[in-house]
């Protein structure tokens, strides 16, 4: 592990199943990488890459629960790459977690030199920069997980299409009024979408959804049931608490 620093915190999520080192200010691991992993659908001896990794969260949490499971995390700032490293190690991951300090949109030749393949992942994970660059955070950690473009969903998706086999699995998560973005960038390489919303409340519009989409599949799209992160009172549902803090899997990982 590096040395103790006073700008990064160390935080037990998943209910202390996994230990995270993360910058203290700045983008910090939220609710969306946690129900990202929960949608994943990976099994072990297989190989997931996630793209714009971060600190590793959402990657890691998914490695912590499907032994055997080889762990590709892909992230465009060297200091959160570090700490994804960091969090490898302090979750006894290291070995079978690779770490590549590399822009998501890359060329395929940048990726072939940091030894990651075409058709090299089973599965996909991804939770792209979603919000508009007009007023762009001064933080630069938080400006690059958070504003994308409106080629953004295009891009990430393409790359994802690049790296996964055949019948290859996409998981990610994306701004529920913006979904249209997502099915557009998805229309050419992937099918048999599923696509599970997630409200902060009950009677609320959902603000996210998880969505799994198949390489090479023509399999109709589905709308499932979704998550209420919240009751009334501001306490967890107990769903919600299955997933944020006991490690339960939704539905999109069912199949």
């Amino acid at each position: 592990m590096g040395a103790e620093r006073a700008d990064v915190t160390e935080d037990a999520v998943l209910g202390g199943r996994l230990f995270l080192r993360q910058p203290r200010k700045g983008h910090r691991v939220g609710h969306d990488a946690i129900l990202l992993a929960a949608a994943c659908s990976a099994r072990p001896g297989e190989h997931l890459i996630e793209l714009g990794a971060g600190v590793g969260a959402a990657g890691l949490a998914v490695a912590g629960r499907v032994e055997g499971l080889a762990l590709t995390l892909i992230e465009i700032d060297p200091e959160l790459a570090e700490l994804a490293r960091e969090n490898a190690e302090r979750n006894a991951l290291a070995a079978r977690t690779h770490i590549v300090c590399l822009d998501v949109t890359a060329s395929p030749q940048a990726y072939a030199a940091a030894g990651i393949s075409p058709g090299a992942a089973d599965h996909v994970l991804m939770n792209p920069p979603f919000n508009a660059a007009q007023n762009p955070s001064p933080d630069r950690g938080r400006r690059l997980a958070h504003a994308g473009t409106r080629e953004t969903p295009r891009l990430w998706v393409e790359t994802a299409a690049r790296l996964l086999r055949p019948a290859g699995i996409l998981t990610l998560i994306w701004r529920a009024n913006t979904l249209a973005a997502v099915l557009a960038a998805l229309a050419d390489d992937f099918g048999g979408i599923g696509i599970l919303p997630i409200y902060p409340k009950r009677e609320a519009p959902a603000i996210r959804v998880l969505v799994r989409a198949l390489k090479g599949s023509r399999t109709p799209l589905a709308l499932l049931s979704g998550l209420v992160l919240t009751e009334a009172n501001g306490r967890p549902t107990r769903e919600a608490e299955a997933v944020l803090r006991q490690g339960a899997v939704l539905p999109l990982s069912a199949n």
